[in-house]
């Protein structure tokens, strides 16, 4: 955890903030790369996750904002309260969704969906990889970064979904090289369209997705109750089928930062010392899931009676 200096706040397109973060005593911020996200701390203590989505180079932390007003208040802060000059705490910076080397990359965004996805197109461009980009929004006025994004030619397309509507996911996807990977980031509906466009044509493996709202899923199996052990502080806690491991372990007053609580963002990840984790997250790929080395305690839960974590 750092404390960052709020160096600019910019009107990107309607409800949507981006707001510039350096350090106030002027050192160097950690290097990151596309797909990478920082947690914010808002106003009320909590935290709030967002992508990178400046210039890896540039030497600042750059996050888009869409305000909205039905939320749990973390983007309403950022809009109304938070000025230049303005400290903030930040922790980070993790990248769950970096980009991975093949013959060539689609990328598929959705309204803010375009922060993560945004620097990879041009950190590709700048290499001459093989890449396109589809950027879909309801309206123009509402969608983020369109300079940039027609600022990098033809294999960038921009789709107003309010009046051409939105293309079939084959069109979007069109002709893959053969071991491309498909890029999308936006709403969970984009995603499973995607997926299932993917999944057709067998290339399911080939579906990189960062979720900003879990998917909709039919009511799972019993989730059972389960003891955690707690290293570090060397507790043993039961965790009853119907609380998650990240309410049990908080209650008891171990402090783990989060945000979604649905298996989206990353923030509470922990580190698995013993035990199977039956993993229930967006986050982590079939590798890291396979490598049991780490879990989102707020939904992923244990395979058999226990599990020892990192706390």
């Amino acid at each position: 955890m750092r404390e960052l200096m709020v160096r600019g706040l910019t009107l990107e397109a309607d409800d949507v903030l981006t707001v510039e973060l350096v350090d106030p005593t002027g050192a160097a911020l950690p290097e990151w790369t596309p797909g990478a996200h920082a947690d914010l701390v808002v106003g009320d203590g909590t935290v709030r996750q967002y992508s990178l989505c400046g210039d890896p180079a540039a030497g600042s932390l750059t996050v888009a904002v869409r305000h909205d007003p039905a939320g749990r208040g973390g983007s309403s802060w950022v809009h109304r309260t938070l000025r230049p000059g303005d400290r903030i705490p930040v922790r980070g910076i993790k990248n769950h969704f970096a980009l991975e080397p093949a013959p060539q990359v689609v990328l598929v965004a959705g309204g803010v969906g375009i922060t993560p996805l945004l620097p990879m197109a041009e950190q590709l461009a700048r290499a001459g990889k093989p890449w396109r980009l589809a950027y879909l929004g309801r309206e123009t006025k509402r969608m983020p970064f369109l300079d940039r994004v027609r600022a990098l030619g033809t294999p960038a397309t921009v789709h107003e979904t309010a009046t051409t509507g939105r293309p079939p996911m084959s069109e979007l996807l069109g002709d893959l090289a053969p071991g491309a990977l498909v890029y999308v980031c936006g709403p969970a509906a984009l995603i499973e369209d995607a997926r299932a466009a993917l999944e057709a044509r067998g290339l399911g493996s080939q579906l990189r997705a960062e979720y900003f709202e879990a998917p909709a899923l039919a009511a799972a199996e019993d989730p059972g109750t389960f003891l955690v052990r707690l290293e570090r502080s060397g507790m043993e806690l039961v965790v009853p089928a119907d609380r998650s491991a990240l309410e049990v372990v908080t209650g008891a007053g171990i402090d783990v930062l989060s945000d979604c609580e649905e298996g989206i963002c990353g923030s509470c990840e922990t580190k698995v010392l013993a035990g199977e984790v039956d993993h229930r997250d967006y986050v982590l790929t079939k590798q890291e899931k396979a490598e049991n080395s780490c879990m989102m305690i707020c939904v992923s839960r244990a395979r058999g009676p226990r599990l020892t974590l990192d706390l």
